[in-house]
């Protein structure tokens, strides 16, 4: 609990397929296409459902930077 008494709403650890393409800022589908070719973030699949653990977003965003040659 926080110091005022109240508990504060912790972020879920995973996000759905939605979610997660927000935060990397793209479609859903191309995160889609990304499972299908065995690229992009890891993901889970939790009673079918595939789900995306932030940790392993924010991992695959840092992992993708990219050095401009000009």
């Amino acid at each position: 609990m926080s110091s005022d008494g109240k508990k504060k709403k912790s972020k879920p650890r995973y996000l759905l397929p939605k979610e997660a393409a927000e935060i990397l800022r793209v479609r859903p589908k191309t995160l889609a296409n990304w499972r299908w070719r065995g690229t992009g973030p890891k993901y889970r699949k939790h009673g079918g459902t595939v789900v995306y653990c932030i940790d392993d977003l924010k991992r695959y965003s840092d992992d993708d930077d990219k050095s401009h040659v000009g």
